[in-house]
């Protein structure tokens, strides 16, 4: 294996405590990829907005890929500099065709500037412990370009959901999820974690081969395998495992990499 020189992580159950926080030892180690002299990039499906305590941790340097792809965000100046935003036609299309689908799915949308949600759309992370974004109805939801647009179920398996969704709206949007519940995120038809990571690689003239990524679920998938070298957490989705196993096999000179997660 070369020396990394770029360093590609997903946050939630990847790189962050259970509480979502930066532990003093994870912190370390993000300095530790900088003095090295690679590039840290953290590559996530948190909005910009949930990025504050992260970005607090490497002194607000660099940048993140947010929203799975969708947004990329200046930690230092705390701005969007570039999208890859779902348009209003698209997003009204996708949510007539799920509802009629599955009528009980209830929807919430992350725009650049904040999200809003429908009355039925149960919060979580952050959003669940603070009186954030707006409650509105169906046509104001969809009535602006988003980042990402999430289907919540209140009962079904998570990866069922995704396998319906996708078959439903898989050639109008990307879907994935990653929270562990009920939770469906859709990005642009093409935008993913590796779409973006792989664009930002190019402008630093860093190959594929010449980075290391870690990640923990689906959405990471694409990213994982994408990169010259990746790391799954030993307590992982187990799609994201049997993607380390096989690529363990396909390539016998590099061993499938596992680690526990951190807490």
């Amino acid at each position: 294996m070369v020396s990394p020189r770029l360093v590609a992580t997903d946050l939630d159950g990847t790189a962050l405590r259970s509480d979502g926080t930066v532990s003093p030892r994870m912190a370390a180690a993000f300095a530790l990829v900088e003095q090295a002299g690679a590039v840290l990039v953290f590559v996530t499906g948190r909005p910009p907005r949930w990025m504050g305590n992260v970005a607090g941790a490497v002194r607000h340097r660099g940048l993140a890929i947010c929203a799975n792809g969708a947004l990329v965000y200046d930690l230092h100046n705390k701005q969007i500099v570039e999208s890859h935003l779902i348009g209003p036609e698209v997003l009204s299309e996708a949510v007539s065709r799920l509802r009629d689908r599955l009528p009980e799915l209830s929807f919430s949308v992350e725009y650049e500037g904040g999200f809003a949600h429908e009355s039925g759309f149960r919060l979580g992370g952050w959003d669940s412990r603070e009186v954030s974004g707006l409650r509105v109805g169906s046509s104001t939801l969809t009535s602006q370009p988003c980042a990402k647009l999430l289907a919540f179920h209140h009962s079904m398996d998570p990866d069922l959901l995704h396998l319906l969704v996708e078959e439903v709206v898989g050639d109008l949007l990307t879907t994935t999820h990653s929270s562990g519940r009920a939770l469906i995120e859709m990005s642009a038809q093409g935008v993913t974690k590796a779409s973006a990571l792989a664009t930002l690689a190019r402008r630093h003239l860093i190959s594929a081969h010449e980075v290391v990524a870690f990640g923990d679920m689906p959405n990471d998938l694409p990213m994982l395998g994408w990169a010259g070298t990746s790391y799954a957490v030993a307590n992982a989705h187990p799609d994201v495992l049997a993607q380390r196993r096989r690529r363990g096999r396909d390539r016998p000179g590099e061993a499938v990499r596992l680690t526990s997660r951190y807490r």
